[in-house]
């Protein structure tokens, strides 16, 4: 859709296709009800087309590429990105400047393209603040190269100071902007990545989702490295087998560069039967499983990364009434309060036994699912944190108009 006389925002975001990535999404159409023509570049999902519009926002994607997950892949894949993504904004601005860029990470590695907006056109800077990347790349990479985690926070600091404004996902995030990133307090604004308790919420259960089982254990979200999955294999594995629960079925949902690692893990646990990994899913698929699910799973580690992050799995389980079961993070109990089930940090063992409880306490899970849609409803939800994200674009349109 092209709004006649509107402003020009364009996005970009390197690790997830949108609208798939849900957070990008929900910003897209904000921006779009508030009157801006959006444009986003991002890569191709699969079986989606190079440019489309969807709900008047227009998605120009290029094919992925990824070598792998080793540090040399990522920086092939990186360069790769920066290659595709300006050629597609190359030929967006061609319709015309853009008044406003925002860019989200991991990685950071777009900032000379705002540089070079801002010194053709003034076009303003603002940084989707979605992870920490140093502490990512420790995360995956435990023994890696210093020179990298050097490169990476220099990165991340020539990406805060090119920015006009910072868009940060917590608190925690938040004050990394001000602190590592020496950004001043009014150019920094917190926008949680709330559910949208309209399109996220309890249908009615599918049993054959359970295939045949008194219960069914949910994940959704990323597949790698520090996200736990292989630890959620491990208490599931405790679960079939060494408690002898064949009662119970999981239905792991998502992708990313482990995924087919993980599969393979399932394989050699024996738990096939057990575990469905289907990869993505559509949405009438997710909402189906969520809606059937009587535990979602928050296996997150606990590790620097992990401990500040927000994860939008588990406001997405609460948004759908299903208790959590997580891990102890810090951030992870200021969005689940109680929610969510609290276990010592990185224990599968506990993890598996604390599972297998909030099955057999069916009570207690629905005291938990209450307390989350409550919270999303009364606290979490999109709709309380777009206004502010709006004003960011809206503070940086009126400079323009003066």
């Amino acid at each position: 859709m092209n709004h006649s006389g509107a402003q020009r925002v364009l996005i970009i975001v390197q690790n997830l296709p949108v609208p798939f990535d849900r957070r990008v999404w929900l910003e897209s159409l904000a921006l779009r009800d508030a009157g801006y023509d959006v444009t986003v570049v991002c890569p191709q999902g699969r079986g989606t087309r190079a440019r489309q519009v969807i709900d008047g926002v227009t998605i120009l994607a290029y094919r992925p590429y990824a070598p792998g997950g080793s540090a040399l892949g990522y920086v092939a894949e990186y360069a790769y990105s920066f290659a595709a993504t300006a050629l597609k904004v190359a030929r967006a601005r061609s319709a015309g400047r853009f008044t406003v860029m925002q860019a989200c990470n991991p990685p950071e590695i777009f900032w000379p393209l705002a540089r070079l907006l801002r010194l053709v056109d003034g076009t303003h800077f603002v940084f989707d603040h979605h992870d920490l990347s140093p502490e990512l790349y420790q995360s995956r990479f435990p023994s890696g190269s210093r020179a990298a985690l050097r490169g990476l926070r220099a990165l991340e600091r020539w990406t805060f100071r090119a920015a006009d404004k910072v868009t940060s996902t917590n608190e925690s995030y938040a004050a990394v902007a001000r602190t590592r990133g020496g950004k001043a307090a009014d150019d920094v604004t917190v926008v949680r990545t709330g559910p949208d308790p309209e399109r996220l919420k309890p249908g009615e259960p599918h049993p054959d989702r359970r295939r045949g089982r008194s219960h069914l254990v949910a994940y959704i979200g990323v597949m790698g490295p520090q996200d736990g999955v292989d630890l959620a294999l491990r208490a599931a594995e405790l679960v079939v087998h060494r408690y002898g629960r064949h009662d119970v079925a999981f239905t792991f949902i998502g992708s990313g560069d482990c995924w087919a690692d993980l599969v393979a893990e399932r394989d050699r646990l024996g738990l096939q039967d057990n575990v469905e990994m289907p990869g993505r899913l559509s949405d009438e698929d997710v909402i189906e499983v969520l809606s059937t699910a009587d535990v979602g799973l928050s296996p997150d580690p606990k590790n620097p990364l992990n401990d500040v992050s927000t994860m939008n799995k588990t406001m997405e389980y609460m948004a759908f009434g299903m208790p959590v079961l997580a891990f102890d993070l810090r951030e992870t109990r200021v969005s689940a309060e109680g929610a969510a089930h609290y276990v010592p940090a990185n224990d599968v063992d506990l993890y598996a036994k604390e599972l297998i409880e909030l099955l057999d306490d069916p009570e207690s899970r629905r005291v938990m699912g209450k307390r989350g849609r409550q919270r999303v409803e009364d606290e979490l939800a999109w709709h309380y944190q777009r206004d502010g994200y709006v004003r960011v674009f809206d503070a940086l349109a009126q400079m323009e108009r003066r």
